[in-house]
């Protein structure tokens, strides 16, 4: 059986164990530049501290207009890869991997943030507030509701988008992180291709879920060549819109078998995030089936998020082969040092205490 603590390799990365850290916007960008800050230092640092294995930075935007919010991160220039570099140095000082999710939020877009402002849904292009809005993009001119229309974008403008996340992974590299991520989940601008409940197109990017997938998977396969042979590449999917006639586990699946193909090489399976008003069944794990359904039916490796909050949890949703990893969003956020936790009450040596914290190690 695998252990939360056997290493895991991608192409030319080791990963020191299977518990991971996703994604988790933080909107801390206050000057709205994309830059990180001391905030996501601390922040990312304290996963890598407390020992996980594989840190991926939230979701990053590849172009201005492609940021949920204005107070999210970006890789669109060089001033952001200066400052993600002593981020990723320290992460790697710490014996954790550095990852980075590229994103485009599409429709979703042009957002108050989630805290520090009472505003909500989208910032109108001529308000004041945050400086102003600006006009969302999407697949088609769907609105997710309760939000402003975007505009659907162009069959011309595509190339341009694809070009975008290729110059973001060249960024991302510069800077040092040691794995890509594209973001195809949570109603995001890739996911809003992938759904027929989004996209109504009747070109070559809208239809059939061969067309549906096409932008995905140019970006995969235009990614792959930028980034070459070494670095590894994820996916993040939502494995389904709980909606009916939208996108679903199977559709997921056979799509990642066509990623695997283009180029990638693990797959993130979350959910939902498309439309609202939908039910979705909370529970311990609740996502965990459909990354074991992706995992067997595609013949990829995944990771599986979403309410793991318990070590025996964890190392189970492992050793049975489920998942090749867990990713633990909210339980990192509440006690950072799970992993060094997770090792305590398993019976697993490790080595990777920081020195400064080794008088408080469990005995």
């Amino acid at each position: 059986m695998t252990s939360l603590f056997d290493p895991i390799t991608l192409r030319g990365l080791t990963v020191r164990n299977r518990i991971w850290v996703p994604p988790l916007c933080q909107y801390s960008v206050t000057d709205r530049d994309g830059v990180p800050t001391p905030w996501h230092l601390a922040h990312l640092g304290s996963f890598a501290m407390g020992g996980a294995g594989l840190v991926i930075a939230e979701a990053t935007a590849v172009v201005p207009d492609g940021r949920i919010s204005p107070h999210d991160t970006g890789i669109w220039n060089d001033e952001q890869v200066e400052g993600w570099r002593p981020i990723i140095d320290f992460l790697h000082q710490q014996g954790a991997a550095a990852g980075i999710q590229l994103a485009h939020a599409g429709r979703k877009a042009s957002v108050y943030p989630e805290w520090g402002t009472e505003g909500r849904g989208t910032i109108p292009v001529d308000s004041a507030d945050l400086g102003g809005g600006w006009q969302t993009v999407s697949a088609s001119d769907i609105p997710f509701p309760g939000y402003l229309p975007p505009r659907a974008l162009d069959v011309a403008e595509l190339p341009s988008l694809v070009a975008a996340f290729v110059a973001a992974a060249r960024r991302s590299l510069s800077a040092g992180f040691d794995l890509i991520e594209l973001h195809a989940a949570h109603g995001y601008l890739l996911h809003q291709f992938l759904s027929p409940l989004s996209n109504h197109r009747t070109d070559a990017y809208g239809g059939s879920l061969e067309n549906r997938a096409r932008l995905l998977l140019e970006i995969v396969a235009a990614v792959r060549a930028e980034i070459g042979d070494g670095v590894p590449l994820l996916v993040r999917f939502s494995a389904t819109d709980y909606a009916e006639n939208g996108w679903d586990a199977e559709q997921t699946a056979v799509v990642a078998g066509w990623a695997r193909d283009a180029g990638a090489d693990l797959f993130d399976i979350s959910s939902g995030g498309l439309v609202s008003g939908v039910t979705i069944p909370l529970g311990p794990g609740y996502q965990v089936p459909f990354a074991a359904q992706v995992r067997a039916s595609a013949e990829v490796a995944v990771s599986a998020v979403g309410l793991i909050t318990e070590v025996a949890q964890a190392a189970a949703i492992v050793s049975s082969g489920q998942a090749d990893a867990v990713m633990l969003g909210r339980e990192m956020m509440r006690d950072p040092h799970f992993a060094l936790r997770a090792a305590h009450e398993l019976g697993v040596e490790v080595g990777y205490w920081p020195p400064q914290y080794l008088r408080a190690r469990w005995r």
